[in-house]
């Protein structure tokens, strides 16, 4: 089973439980997935690495909301996209930690051979297939300029 008919068989399921974040969170991301399907050219079907990376991205517009509905005082709103944010992380996979990340981030230095500030881009080259769907490129960027800058 794909993760899009993993997702298509949740939503069903949340419908016949009657489950409203679930059903309304399943309705948007099923929805982004086939807007992506259809953008460019031609239509054409998502691999699984494809929807992941449209749940990442749906994920992070949750906890950029939620962020910004905390910061203006409306703490419903807030609550909903965390709440939906927290749906959408089941169906990614499991997060990087803080030393795992270090760690890849350090091998692929060591790997490149990097040096300096300027190397970033290719740190970032080396690093970025490895760490896909399991950590934000802020964060990954922000370790990058770390390492290179100590």
């Amino acid at each position: 089973m794909t993760l899009k008919e993993k997702l298509e068989t949740d939503l069903s399921a949340a419908m016949k439980a009657r489950d409203e974040v679930r059903v309304r969170t399943l309705r948007s991301a099923l929805t982004a997935v086939k807007n992506e399907e259809v953008a460019g050219k031609r239509a054409r079907e998502l691999s699984d690495e494809d929807v992941v990376r449209v749940l990442t991205r749906e994920a992070k517009k949750r906890r950029e909301a939620a962020a910004a509905f905390a910061d203006a005082g409306r703490d419903a709103q807030a609550r909903a996209e965390r709440d939906e944010g927290g749906v959408l992380e089941d169906y990614l996979p499991a997060q990087l930690t803080d030393e795992e990340l270090t760690a890849l981030v350090a091998d692929a230095i060591a790997a490149t051979g990097a040096a300096g500030p300027r190397a970033m881009g290719q740190v970032m080259k080396a690093v970025n297939p490895k760490v896909a769907g399991r950590a934000e490129g802020g964060r990954v960027a922000a370790e990058v300029k770390r390492q290179l800058t100590a």
